[in-house]
């Protein structure tokens, strides 16, 4: 217990400094962040999946704490070996000091300074390991092997030592018991040694408390809330259309048609979000053009801003899934920018890159024949929130966000889908995805109770960039009943729609199926997000009483 105790001790010295370190060097220097973003780039898709599937938007939370829990193990494992023989300990330190290292220099952009604050909390963990050790066999000779004696005397008899410890001026020399103590006093000296773990504990614990919350409080210095807060957004040259009237139905749980911002769904690989200040965001266009450019926010913001509602879709949104949301964006068209570059013969893929280091591959042809292709830089009337690619991100109608939707954009380089592949298509996802069209229930709650009688069924579809035209909701594998649709505020955002179910005592099943305004209708058999977005009826079972 003693051994597990001091490696936790120490592993949380290491982390307290680590993230001290980090508030110095960046925030991506974080030995756990770091190790956190290279498990997350070498996780297999299936993983992947499932952690999103069944964990939401708390998938990032759940790595991070099983991150954590493996930690402690390993930490544990390192007190009880170098209770045993310190050497052991410490080379378990140099095993984590090497994950780190590794971790930390393959991030993308990575520099010199990111390992320092893997190497810094390994120092500061190897001293209180040593402290620690001392301290355990002091204060339990017979379980903790044999007492080491104090610096610079030799054993005085007993068991021999596992190792010794290296000289210093170490706590027990701080609290010596004097001449008159009687060294021979076991008892006593058991008790003093005691005395001297619980103080080595308590002061490890202090420093690892001390510097991890100093850690976080200056980490806060690169947070870029105030540079957002202080951002004017221009009034559109482009305005989106005044929303219909009907576009938004009154039943009780159903989706607005608007998300809030902070509802918005989040689906990306960054455990830290990237703080990015628009004095010094530039976005570069460059590959095969004409004329490589390259423009400030400032810029960006004195261009002519277009207003539009669109509808974006993760691929990893299952059936039935909520990783949906429609919101009204601001920008600037991208086709005027590509086209002022100067697009060469034969690039057929716009590569955008995040300044996290993610890719994003576009066909060049759907931008430039949408005039509402964006690099946004708001959302529902406020600049863009940071999690949603604060100062400026990619919006391209109907595809999904995986080929279209790149937060944190920097850099868009023309070229070819032959000769470059991004991020998500160098792990087997189509290169070209449109968003399928799609339909969900939203009320009544899957294995919900409802009272018999007149009940509103109601949820939503989408189909952007070609726009609801029907849906039907089927009763136990019954005939097809047409849902009343919401208006329609153009193609590329999802319509609400509903349906009175006269509902009979029992336990039923309810299907839902869209027909979009090309007349094709989704398909019943199942498919899987991956590699190019799921498809299939959504269903719930529902109790009538």
């Amino acid at each position: 217990m003693a051994g597990v105790l001091v490696g936790v001790l120490a592993a949380a010295a290491a982390l307290g400094v680590a993230e001290l370190a980090a508030a110095v060097t960046g925030p991506q220097g974080a030995p756990v962040i770091a190790v956190g973003e290279t498990a997350i780039n070498l996780t297999p898709i299936p993983v992947k999946e499932f952690a999103i599937a069944h964990f939401g938007s708390h998938d990032k939370e759940a790595l991070l704490t099983g991150i954590v829990v493996m930690l402690t193990g390993f930490a544990a494992l390192i007190g009880i070996a170098a209770v045993r023989r310190i050497g052991y300990g410490l080379a378990g330190l140099a095993v984590f000091a090497g994950i780190g290292v590794a971790a930390a220099l393959n991030l993308s952009g990575a520099t010199a300074a990111d390992v320092v604050p893997t190497l810094a909390g390994v120092a500061v963990a190897a001293g209180a390991l040593i402290v620690l050790v001392r301290s355990v066999r002091d204060a339990f000779p017979a379980g903790g092997g044999a007492a080491v004696p104090l610096a610079g005397s030799p054993p005085a008899g007993g068991p021999e030592p596992h190792d010794v410890l290296p000289d210093g001026p170490y706590l027990d020399d701080l609290v010596r018991p004097s001449e008159s103590d009687g060294a021979g006093d076991e008892a006593a000296l058991e008790s003093l040694g005691r005395r001297r773990l619980l103080i080595a504990g308590a002061g490890t614990a202090a420093l690892a408390a001390a510097a991890g919350v100093s850690g976080d409080k200056l980490l806060g210095r690169f947070s870029v809330a105030s540079s957002r807060a202080q951002v004017r957004l221009p009034a559109p040259a482009v305005r989106a259309p005044a929303v219909p009237a009907g576009t938004e139905l009154r039943v009780p749980g159903l989706t607005p048609f608007f998300t809030p911002n902070p509802s918005f769904y989040r689906v990306d690989t960054d455990l830290v979000l990237p703080q990015i200040s628009p004095e010094n965001w530039m976005l570069t266009i460059d590959g095969m053009v004409a004329r490589p450019l390259s423009f400030s926010f400032a810029e960006l913001l004195a261009m002519p801003l277009t207003e539009t509602d669109i509808t974006l879709v993760c691929v990893s949104n299952s059936v039935g899934g909520t990783y949906a949301g429609n919101a009204r964006w601001l920008g600037v068209p991208l086709a005027p920018l590509l086209r002022k570059a100067g697009v060469r013969s034969g690039a057929d893929q716009v590569l955008s890159t995040s300044t996290d280091g993610m890719t994003i591959s576009t066909p060049v042809a759907t931008i430039l024949e949408r005039p509402d292709a964006l690099i946004a830089v708001g959302m529902n009337g406020q600049p863009l929130p940071v999690a949603h690619g604060f100062p400026a991100r990619m919006v391209v109608p109907g595809l999904y966000g995986y080929v279209s939707a790149t937060k944190w954009v920097t850099k868009l380089t023309l070229t070819t889908f032959a000769r470059q592949r991004a991020y998500w298509t160098q792990r087997g996802y189509a290169a070209q995805a449109p968003i399928k069209t799609e339909s969900r229930i939203d009320v009544p709650r899957p294995l919900a109770s409802v009272k018999a009688g007149q009940v509103a069924v109601a949820g939503v579809a989408w189909a952007p960039s070609r726009g609801i035209a029907a849906v039907e909701v089927s009763v136990d594998n019954g005939p097809w009943h047409e849902a009343s649709l919401a208006a329609a505020d153009g193609i590329d955002t999802w319509r609400q729609w509903t349906w009175a179910w006269d509902a009979p005592s029992g336990l039923h099943q309810l299907q839902v199926r869209a027909t979009d305004s090309t007349g094709a209708t989704q398909p019943s058999a199942r498919a899987q997000p991956f590699p190019n977005g799921a498809s299939g009826w959504d269903s719930v079972v529902v109790t009538v009483t």
